[in-house]
């Protein structure tokens, strides 16, 4: 009987999984080096803990289950940030701060595959809990855009896209917008990008706006200013710059990051999410033929939402498939990513199969990475090809002459010398 994968998951063969790793590994290596420390969770939460902070609807875009017999009902975890704030309002009191955390979970989300978009899925988080300046929104940024440039990207393919949900509150409220329709209209910010001109017009129109200021609200949510730029804003909407001193203050940090050429404000951007409660920011792709990158933003009452003290957060989550289309559209996808054995041994005579398992066997216990071929033969053209195929930066040939050397092999000057296996080892290691 035949049974398929279940749709919107991958399955990852050896290469696929090498360029996984690929990945994770860049994701890995920016944090450490930024100063985040690795944590993680249970894979299933209650499915409660997900209502706390997204309300009941959150339930049918969940993979929810209870045990036979069983009273309490669970979740697949469909994000991290959940679990980071039921693990921070635990341990507050006792977590040096600032907190700075990343993890790279599995998620998974009862949603209808589509490009860019899978029911399960790697993504990167990075949060910084505890600081309450726009160093903290700055230097989340920074992660992010490090992690771009170590991957090859540039300006040119991405850009960050920053606002800031008190900003454009403000902005509303002076266009008319009121207060009890704030939520509402962030999240028709939210969907604009998704909705025809008409459909957008008709439900700002029901926010309480005449014609006049409807267009406005278009003009001010589409427009984008390079950083620097923000006195022309405020000129642009008629506010004074003490309404906008939070994204000055973050202007400067960015710039003195030297980070503010990937950046741009638009006014656009506010997350739907309730929880978000100051700087907000996506990263996109340039020409917006895919999906966000990344998004995230400063979330100051989640912590204390789920138990502990106010706490200020900021953070973000990158996925790997929109990231991965991105790299491969972008032709940044490295040759080889798989792991390049350090030597591959080679049996050109019986001689040469009788020593080959023990010396890959020392070799290993050396800390090389060694591999052998199955195959013997005198062909050694052939038993070369298949190392050259392995992407192996040594050979070993293996013959009749004697079991106490070999000829080693450079694959990539193709150099080549005879060797006494007593000292191979120390060779690679001085040669790799």
């Amino acid at each position: 009987m035949k049974i398929e994968k279940p749709k919107g998951t991958r399955d990852f063969f050896p290469d696929d999984m090498a360029w996984q790793n690929y990945i994770t590994d860049a994701w890995r290596r920016v944090s450490i080096r930024h100063g985040f420390d690795e944590v993680d969770g249970p894979i299933f939460e209650k499915l409660d803990l997900y209502k706390v902070k997204s309300g009941e609807g959150i339930v049918s875009e969940l993979f929810s289950f209870r045990r036979e017999n069983g009273s309490t009902d669970f979740a697949l975890r469909p994000e991290f940030t959940p679990t980071l704030a039921r693990m921070v309002a635990e341990r507050a009191n006792s977590l040096p701060k600032p907190i700075k955390w990343f993890t790279i979970p599995n998620l998974c989300r009862a949603e209808r595959p589509q490009r860019g978009r899978l029911r399960e899925f790697l993504q990167w988080n990075i949060d910084l809990l505890g600081l309450d300046s726009e160093l903290a929104d700055a230097e989340t940024i920074l992660v992010a855009i490090d992690l771009l440039r170590e991957l090859g990207l540039t300006p040119e393919h991405v850009r960050v896209k920053i606002s800031h949900r008190t900003v454009v509150r403000n902005i509303l409220l002076r266009l008319g917008v009121p207060e009890d329709n704030i939520l509402p209209a962030f999240n028709l910010l939210d969907r604009r990008d998704k909705m025809e001109p008409e459909a957008f017009e008709a439900a700002a129109l029901k926010l309480g706006l005449d014609e006049h200021r409807v267009q406005r609200f278009q003009e001010t949510c589409r427009s984008r200013y390079r950083t620097g730029s923000l006195s022309s804003l405020c000129k642009a909407i008629g506010m004074p710059e003490d309404d906008i001193a939070d994204l000055m203050k973050l202007d400067k940090q960015l710039h003195a990051f030297n980070i503010a050429d990937w950046c741009e404000y638009d006014l656009g951007i506010v997350r739907g999410l309730a929880y978000y409660t100051g700087t907000v920011f996506e990263v996109h792709e340039a020409t917006g033929v895919e999906r966000a990158l990344a998004g995230g933003g400063r979330y100051d009452n989640l912590i204390n939402l789920f138990g502990g003290p106010k706490m200020p957060a900021v953070g973000f989550g990158m996925g790997d498939v929109v990231l991965s289309n991105l790299l491969r559209d972008k032709k940044l996808i490295p040759d080889s990513v798989k792991p390049r054995p350090d030597i591959y041994l080679l049996a050109v005579s019986d001689t040469g199969a009788d020593h080959i398992h023990a010396l890959a066997a020392d070799l290993r216990s050396r800390g090389l990475h060694a591999r052998f071929s199955y195959k013997t033969t005198r062909n050694a053209g052939k038993l070369l090809k298949e190392a050259a195929n392995a992407n192996a930066r040594f050979a070993l040939l293996l013959g009749d002459e004697s079991p106490t050397t070999g000829q080693l092999k450079n694959l990539e000057t193709q150099d080549q010398i005879d060797i006494s296996l007593d000292t191979l080892a120390e060779h690679l290691h001085n040669n790799l």
